[in-house]
């Protein structure tokens, strides 16, 4: 079965709803044959690669709130991801684009390293001091060795703005497509959906539901015919 995720690393329920996902995940029976990838989602796509701004002042432009509300709503998120175990700074963070992220989150899918790699961006963007936006690429190459890639590559690929670029916007083109307007959004063998970060409880009903619904293959019965198996490959007899 497959479960895709489209996310953002800028989006803290994102964060939080892929470790919900993930205790889900670690008690499905069929844990072992889930594959799960991460799509591509911008939650703010015009943003310029330099315009960098606080947490808090962000959310008080962009949705009208004071920024009481703005704290409130931080607080709330930190004790949420704090319950699942997750670190969660609900001060000093800021705010900037994320599409390089994205791309070197696709080099690393090449590699075989996309799930180690978005969860050091998570760590990276919502518990650490240091910032994921301002210290430029190499801060992010570090990140990338530390999930296992190798540093040169991660330069190339984010020195070259068209590597990967059709990938993400190809994801995001995708989401629109399958009605997401939001995110964390779960797909799972593209026959549900599931929005936002759910409690545990859901993603295990969500799997196990499109688990017991997979179509079973249909033979069609074409009389016998040659074939190898196992055991070698049957000689006509004359």
């Amino acid at each position: 079965m497959k479960v895709e995720i489209w996310s953002d690393i800028a989006c803290p329920w994102c964060y939080v709803g892929k470790a919900r996902f993930e205790q889900a995940l670690e008690a499905f029976p069929h844990r072992d044959q889930v594959e799960v990838v991460h799509r591509s989602f911008e939650l703010d796509p015009g943003r310029a690669k330099g315009d960098v701004q606080p947490v808090i002042s962000m959310l008080t432009k962009k949705y009208g709130m004071s920024a009481a509300q703005a704290e409130a709503g931080e607080d709330n998120l930190g004790a949420q991801a704090a319950a699942i175990g997750l670190e969660y700074r609900t001060r000093g963070r800021d705010h900037g684009n994320t599409f390089d992220m994205h791309r070197l989150l696709h080099f690393a899918k090449e590699r075989g390293r996309q799930d180690e790699l978005i969860q050091l961006l998570y760590k990276a963007n919502f518990a650490e001091e240091r910032s994921l936006f301002t210290e430029g690429d190499e801060r992010l190459v570090e990140i990338a060795v530390a999930a296992g890639l190798d540093a040169d590559d991660a330069r190339k690929v984010l020195a070259d703005p068209t590597a990967y670029a059709d990938e993400v916007r190809a994801d995001e083109r995708e989401a629109g497509r399958l009605g997401a307007n939001g995110v964390p959004f779960f797909v799972l063998d593209r026959k549900y959906g599931v929005s936002g970060a759910q409690p545990a409880e859901v993603f295990q009903q969500a799997l196990t539901q499109a688990w017991g619904e997979r179509s079973p293959l249909q033979l069609l019965d074409q009389g016998d015919a040659d074939a190898c198996g196992p055991d070698g490959c049957a000689v006509p007899q004359k």
